[in-house]
């Protein structure tokens, strides 16, 4: 009586697994042949775009760039040095002739016509002293303004007044260089300017390789991230700092994820500034010969909508920016590894390698194995 149910019961499990095809079966990820064209997948999924990599896809690739930098930070020039609370002041006032205010007749004085006030720290009211033109508020201005103060003042009193205002020390306009630099401390502006990478020198300069570096610029309540090279590439990106800004260095190696049928599946460091998916594919082991389809190698990025459209992705089908795009290449054809070898790999990427064909046979016969064993044994012990 069991014999005979047995084996009907084996049978059909087995035809119930083809009948349900191979979503029955182990798969290490999801499965796109090399007849998938660009298009986006029902609303049901999360929406992306598939891209069948050509020639022409990969120049479009390789002539853009991620949008990272510090366009939103320029300004027409460098920062204006202010005069600030905390600030050493030097004053030097001139007359046009002795027996004036500040220059007595009987004056010995061979160097000219002048005195030097005694250095002075700008309060915290912001203001500083000077013998009869009273208290003068200097935060905020520059050096020439003040001068012009102190010569209005004194002009009915001294002898053609002229002044001169300069900085001896300033606290009130330096910018702080932190994290990943040898020597991490704040720096005084000079009064010609001086952009990112300057301040960075003087802090000893990054700790890490400049391809595992990156740049963040803090202004007020803006923040903006650079990649360094970029910084060294594009004088752009390199621009004026201003005072009280903080610039914060720290190290990231960019890295991609193998996964599927690769000789190896995890994470893997660059160790350069840029790799090709050739590259990629030698780190993580290559292809399995028992297991990987040629056809469905892919990569899983987002692109930029400006990007995506040169693509030929439909953007209008997509909200917001960046877009999620999956590069399929076709290793079967022997142009595909010269492709491969001129695609960039971008931090982030995700590398997909799927199983050809015949790995799903051979799981639905290791199944039907399995099945025919296992009824085996049952009708053995109810035997």
């Amino acid at each position: 009586m069991y014999q005979s149910i047995s084996t009907p019961v084996s049978i059909l499990f087995v035809c119930v697994l083809a009948v349900s095809g191979c979503t029955a079966f182990p798969s290490a990820g999801p499965e796109v042949g090399p007849s998938s064209y660009a298009a986006v997948n029902p609303p049901a999924g999360t929406p992306h775009a598939v891209v069948n990599v050509t020639p022409d896809i990969v120049k479009i690739v390789e002539k853009s760039q991620p949008e990272s930098g510090f366009g939103g930070f320029r300004g027409p020039g460098p920062a204006q040095i202010r005069i600030g609370i905390g600030d050493i002041v030097s004053v030097t006032i001139f007359e046009a002739s002795p027996g004036g205010l500040f220059i007595p007749l009987e004056s010995t004085n061979s160097s000219g016509n002048f005195v030097n006030l005694p250095d002075q720290k700008v309060d915290s009211a912001g203001n500083i002293s000077v013998p009869y033109a009273g208290s003068i508020h200097a935060a905020g201005q520059e050096p020439a303004a003040i001068q012009q103060i102190i010569e209005q003042r004194l002009a009915s009193r001294a002898i053609e007044p002229q002044a001169v205002v300069s900085l001896k020390s300033q606290t009130s306009s330096e910018v702080s260089v932190l994290g990943d630099v040898n020597s991490p401390s704040k720096f005084q502006i000079n009064a010609d300017g001086e952009r990112i990478l300057d301040v960075i020198a003087k802090a000893g300069g990054p700790r890490q390789p400049g391809y595992e570096t990156y740049v963040t610029l803090q202004r007020g309540k803006r923040k903006a991230t650079a990649y360094f090279q970029k910084l060294v590439r594009e004088p752009s990106n390199n621009i004026y700092v201003l005072p009280n800004d903080t610039i914060y260095v720290y190290r990231e190696p960019h890295s991609f994820t193998a996964f599927g049928a690769s000789g190896e599946n995890g994470r893997f460091d660059f160790a350069d500034e840029t790799i090709n998916l050739s590259d990629a594919l030698g780190k993580a082991g290559g292809l399995l010969d028992d297991r990987a389809n040629p056809g469905a190698v892919l990569v899983y990025r987002t692109e930029s909508r400006k990007t995506a459209a040169r693509l030929g992705v439909p953007v209008e089908k997509f909200e917001g920016d960046p877009i999620p795009v999956i590069y399929q290449f076709n290793l079967r054809d022997p142009g595909g590894f010269f492709m491969a070898s001129a695609f960039p790999v971008r931090n982030k990427d995700v590398i997909y390698i799927g199983n050809a064909a015949i790995v799903r046979y051979m799981k639905f016969i290791d199944v039907v194995g399995a099945t025919t064993i296992a009824a085996s044994a049952g009708r053995n012990a109810l035997d």
